[in-house]
């Protein structure tokens, strides 16, 4: 039995970095929510700030970004000055 397969790195999940997924992959906001086993819903209020990721949403964006090639600012949500960290796109 192979052992289980753990993300690289601790992801903070917020409005941008979701967003920066979902355009990275080419989805519709529909489409992400399908992937993840969410309602559609689920991932607008992600996006627009009304709630973030928590539990198994994070384990799951996390696989699906690496396996994408979706990088972006690792260990917070926030920059010193309190803003958000954005995301950014290994592959631009």
């Amino acid at each position: 039995m192979s052992p289980k397969r753990k993300p690289n790195a601790i992801y903070q999940w917020n409005h941008a970095s979701v967003q920066g997924l979902r355009k990275h992959l080419g989805s519709t906001q529909g489409e992400l929510a399908e992937e993840l086993g969410v309602r559609q819903q689920t991932v607008s209020e992600w996006e627009n700030g009304v709630y973030q990721p928590t539990g198994a949403s994070v384990k799951l964006l996390t696989i699906v970004a690496e396996s994408a090639g979706f990088q972006y600012k690792v260990g917070g949500s926030s920059s010193a000055d309190g803003a958000p960290k954005e995301p950014y796109d290994a592959s631009s």
